[in-house]
């Protein structure tokens, strides 16, 4: 399709049908597009439970600025414990995060990191510190004490980018970088070099190889916030140009406390004590309760709007995840699993639906416990049409063929027809997923639709042509003059 466009034409019910039940053969599929009326524009399977993938962050950024409000904002605050005497500060420095997924993220809409760092210097300097004679300690304690994983995601998955899971004080969006380079000749050792941020607390054991030439890209990392230590497996195809390879990194709080330490010595304030956080790397002598931390100054994060934007842009998962965990802090006053479960399900109810009706494991969509119907999705979609917060949250969705997760959506496709859709995407291995909005052609109000596949045994090449059909056939099927 690449070069031409696609023009407009009405459908029917079998242009559906002949869609869903043909190419993708034995795959689960079920489809649900509704009028602003309620009435019925396609439906195949409307009430069957699917892996929704990314397509639960629809639930997680509606419900977060439906209850904290477009406006809110995540504060992380600088304070101290012990007392000043002469510029000596006889006690510890504490960074305490307020759970900002942006903090010292290469995010566009993050503070950048010196700039960051000089105004927590400040912070510093104003309280009358020139000398540290304890820790600076990374405070993540905000949200709770569970794992920062929730306990259905994949193994394989926990060490990437995406699987890096949260903490109240995140650090470069809980990533660390490898460059990685295949050897010579299969067999070979893969050469791996830490990146940034730089973990010297680390132990790592790289048990790869350069694969066969053809064979890709096939490392995974394994680590856990359990201790420090972390193991690269797999091969990587001889002849591949390197890579930076993001993996997760389970000490953020650390990881901060280390390079702020750092950045301390270098601005001529002694840091006795070196860093620590309040998990593994806790410091000998204790904590002191965050209520009994001396305030010297904080800084505050973007606007939830804009972490919602990029949450469904960027299909974000730590964003994601940081928002719903956020609904458990406010709602229920813990951010940790089942607290914000109970959250989530409450103000679900509070919009009229039942969520006995699906299963929600997270809220970025990694689990595969999820479990969403077309239905259900719909219904959300509907209710938020009826919120305050559904013109900030419609402005998160994009449309095919933007930046980001629809970069390659509808390529092909005529722009008045995919300018009119505003959606979220959701895939893994066997599951492809699209639900949102279709506005008719000169304005008014949209139908919702959710389209879901699973267990197709297509590439997800393959799967992206059949949605892109359905999509366009959707569109045509409601709104087009």
């Amino acid at each position: 399709m690449s070069g031409q466009e696609i023009q407009p034409r009405q459908t029917g019910l079998q242009d559906y049908d002949g869609v869903l039940s043909g190419e993708l053969g034995s795959a689960v599929t079920g489809l649900l597009a509704l009028t602003p009326a309620g009435d019925t524009i396609a439906a195949f399977n409307p009430e069957t439970l699917f892996i929704p993938a990314s397509n639960m962050k629809l639930i997680t950024t509606g419900l977060a600025l439906d209850v904290l409000g477009s406006g809110y904002v995540y504060e992380t605050s600088i304070g101290y414990s012990g007392t000043i005497r002469e510029g000596t500060l006889h006690g510890d420095l504490y960074i305490s995060g307020g759970g900002d997924p942006t903090l010292a993220s290469d995010d566009s809409i993050a503070v950048l990191l010196p700039e960051l760092f000089g105004q927590w210097t400040e912070f510093v300097k104003d309280a009358g510190i020139t000398a540290i004679d304890g820790h600076v300690i990374g405070d993540g304690r905000y949200f709770g004490t569970d794992m920062p994983e929730e306990q259905t995601w994949q193994w394989d998955d926990c060490g990437t980018y995406y699987g890096a899971g949260i903490s109240g004080l995140n650090f470069f969006g809980n990533v660390q970088s490898f460059d990685v380079k295949p050897g010579e000749n299969p067999g070979d050792a893969v050469s791996i070099k830490e990146s940034f941020p730089v973990c010297p607390w680390m132990e790592y054991r790289f048990m790869c190889t350069t694969g066969e030439e053809g064979t890709g890209d096939r490392l995974y990392y394994y680590t856990s916030d359990l201790g420090p230590y972390g193991e690269m497996r797999g091969t990587f195809a001889a002849g591949r140009p390197g890579k930076t390879l993001d993996c997760s990194n389970k000490f953020p709080a650390y990881t901060c406390a280390a390079y702020f330490c750092e950045w301390l010595e270098n601005a001529g304030i002694e840091c006795k004590g070196g860093p620590a956080d309040t998990g593994y790397f806790m410091p000998e002598d204790g904590l002191c309760s965050r209520e009994d931390i001396t305030p010297a100054g904080k800084t505050v994060s973007p606007e939830l709007a804009r972490i919602a934007f990029e949450t469904n842009h960027e299909s974000n998962n730590l964003y994601a995840e940081i928002l719903y965990h956020t609904i458990g802090k406010e709602v229920c006053g813990s951010g940790d699993f089942a607290p914000s479960l109970k959250a989530v399900q409450e103000c679900l109810k509070g919009m009229g639906l039942d969520p006995a009706e699906v299963c929600i494991q997270d809220g970025s969509g990694l689990s595969r416990h999820n479990l969403l119907s077309p239905s259900f999705i719909c219904s959300f979609l509907s209710a938020m049409e009826g919120r305050p917060e559904f013109g900030a949250f419609l402005r998160t969705l994009p449309s095919p063929g933007s930046e980001g997760t629809m970069k390659s959506v509808m390529p092909g496709y005529d722009r008045s027809i995919t300018s009119r859709i505003r959606l979220k995407s959701g895939s893994m291995s066997g599951v492809k997923c699209f639900s949102g909005y279709i506005f008719p052609e000169g304005g008014g109000e949209p139908a919702v639709f959710s389209i879901m596949i699973n267990n197709s045994l297509l590439s997800q090449y393959r799967m992206q042509r059949i949605t892109d059909r359905l999509l366009y056939l959707l569109a045509c099927g409601y709104g087009a003059q």
